[in-house]
Parts: C-alpha cells; structure tokens; sequence
C-alpha cells in the first residue's frame, strides 16, 4: 500500500479575485479576507484526489487536521491518518513541520495543493529526497511542478498509485516577488529543483515570458484592436505585456500584471478586482481582451482570476477576444488554450475555437478547452 503524504495550503491564491495578485505575507491575507476573499484550495485539492477514490484499497493517505487535508479527506471517504495538529489558521509553520514528517516517515509520493510559494516551502524541507505532484491553487504558478488542472494532477496521482512506471524528472521551483508583482514588475528566481513523476499529458510547462522580438507584433495587434473599438462600450484589458500595448498605444495609465477597464477610449478604472469589474460594467455590455500565459496557455483561471466564472457569466462569448503573437502561441506545446474558472457551466461556454488576433488583420485558429 502506497503512503501519499497530503499537504493542502488553505489560503493558496485567496488574493486573485480581489486583486492582490497573491497572499504571501500575513498582512495580505488579513486584506484578501477583508476585501471578501474565499477559499478555493481545498475545493481544487477534492477535485484532484476525487480522480483516485476509486483507488482507495491501494494507498493511505497522512495529512495535517482540518482543511490542510483531513477535511478533504473525510468527505472523500480516503483512507487516512491526522499526523500533525494544524493551527486553527495554518501557516508556513505548519507546512513545514508537516513536510518534516513525510520526510522522516518514509511517505512514498508528496500530493501537495497550493502555489509556487507552497513550491518552496516543499522544496526547503524536502529538497530533492520525495517525488511530489503538484496541484495548482495559487494565483501565480510558474513552476512546472503542478498538474495543468486540479483534475490532471489527479490523474497522474492515478497512474502512481496504480503501478505506472514513470520516470522520475527534476522540475524547477520558481518564485516571484510578490511585492514586486504587486508594484507591476516580474521578478523571477530559481529556488531549486523538486522531483516529479513525469507524463507530459498532465504536468504544465514552465511560464514563459513572451520573446522581446515580438514587439513590432504586440504594437500591431494593439492598433487593430484599437482601430475596431466602438464608442459606449465597456473594453476590460486583462493582464499581460500583450494587453498592455492596448494602454500604451492609447497612452492611458496601465497595469501589466492587473485588470484595467475603458470606455471610449478612455480609463474607468485601473487594477480591478472581481467586484470592481462588476460594479463597473453592470448590465452593459463589455468586450473582454485576453492574452494566453505563455508556456501554459491559460486564458483564464490562472494569473487573472479577477475575470472570474461571476464575470464571464457577464460576457458573450463572441466578446471575448485572445490576442497572442506567434512567438507566445508557438511556446504552448499543448497546441490548444485552457480555460479554468471551476464552474463547469461557465467552462463549458468557453470552450470552443477562437480566431486568436496574431497581427494587424492577422488571425489565428485556436482551440480553447478545459483541460
């Protein structure tokens, strides 16, 4: 019988929707709550470990009390063992002390939930001595140690504890500075490398950046835009260097790694939250511009989780608009997009193919599933 130890950070990716772009730091958590932040990492980490319940009879699971893990658990109905007495609010303390003993308990596999600072705090106990899989929950997820969906990392979970042989491949462990990302700049380190079951159909790529090369690209994609804007009508630019030439070329404050909103050409409103979005747009209607994350292809659900499945409710599919260069789309290896919000009914609305603007005139055909 496989030992799975589960780590499940509750407060993973609290800040998204009210757009605190993460929750590292004490006094971000307190202001994510206080903006009306929920929690969404123990729901992600039932949607993963529900893809191995029939599996049950074949592994134990060791975990931490309460929705670090046993609550999950028990409405599961999982076979496992409360090892470690959380805080009635979890912290890196308890992650860690958690991951000390999966470490000196000979656990088999680490399922952990949560975002690229979980990442770390897995990497600094654990190092390179446990396979782990990844389940993302955070807001910013550039390390390539998370499964593409909750439901994916599920199903590499799956093919562990059925005796799948798989190789065993070192995955980096990226980090970015959350004050700086707050402050609109990208700061990425490399903390170290974590061990990970490789199969390609369920595990992310890294982030990347899109190629500076692709400027004259980004420049043109944002005159069409511009050229084709209609008056009294809601634009949402979403985050990312691509929109942004929206803002610049329109010289109009930004955010890059935000969500600003315009009305005939000009700003609404700056760095938007979920309920900023929609008090703003009402019952108008809105035309929503998004680009994919490179690397990944997330359009939604990940990096931008102020356009949330309550937002897309609000929007027409025919107004959505995915803007990408070539050089971003090309560094997607899936060759499709993803879109994440879990909620299924929304999910499944956006599913479907987009001509993705690539160029002035210049369109593309992509895919956009759930997975």
């Amino acid at each position: 019988m496989k030992k799975i130890g589960l780590l499940v950070n509750p407060i993973a990716g609290m800040g998204g929707r009210v757009g605190l772009k993460g929750t590292d730091g004490a006094d971000i958590l307190e202001k994510a709550i206080s903006l009306g932040a929920v929690q969404e990492a123990p729901e992600k980490a039932k949607k993963a470990l529900a893809k191995v319940v029939e599996l049950k009879d074949k592994f134990k699971i060791y975990t931490a009390s309460g929705l670090m893990g046993e609550d999950e658990c028990k409405e599961l109905g999982l076979n496992y063992e409360v090892v470690y007495n959380s805080a009635e609010k979890s912290s890196v303390t308890d992650s860690r002390e958690l991951l000390k003993y999966f470490l000196e308990n000979g656990i088999d596999l680490i399922f952990f939930v949560g975002g690229d600072g979980t990442a770390r705090d897995v990497y600094s106990v654990i190092e390179d001595k446990i396979a782990v899989i990844g389940v993302p929950a955070g807001v910013k997820i550039h390390s390539p140690v998370y499964g593409n969906t909750p439901e994916q990392a599920g199903s590499l979970l799956f093919e562990v504890i059925n005796g799948v042989e798989l190789p065993v491949i070192e995955k980096d462990v990226v980090d970015i500075d959350e004050d700086a990302f707050r402050d609109d700049r990208v700061e990425v380190r490399l903390y170290g490398y974590l061990k990970v079951p490789f199969d390609q159909r369920y595990l992310q790529n890294k982030k990347s950046q899109t190629p500076q090369s692709d400027s004259d690209a980004q420049v043109s994609i944002a005159c069409d835009i511009i050229d084709d804007m209609k008056d009294d009508i809601f634009y949402i630019i979403g985050s990312g260097t691509t929109p942004m030439y929206i803002m610049k070329e329109l010289d109009l404050p930004y955010t890059v790694l935000g969500v600003d909103i315009i009305k005939n050409k000009k700003l609404v409103k700056k760095d938007c939250s979920e309920n900023d979005i929609l008090e703003v747009i009402g019952d108008e209607r809105a035309i929503l511009i998004v680009t994919p994350m490179g690397g990944q292809g997330y359009v939604f659900g990940r990096g931008n989780q102020q356009l949330s499945a309550n937002v897309l409710r609000k929007i027409d599919k025919k107004d959505i608009i995915i803007i990408a260069t070539n050089g971003k789309l090309e560094s997607i290896t899936s060759g499709h997009l993803v879109a994440y919000t879990m909620d299924e009914e929304v999910d499944k609305k956006l599913k479907g193919y987009y001509r993705v603007k690539i160029g002035y005139e210049r369109e593309k055909m992509m895919l956009v599933d759930n997975e």
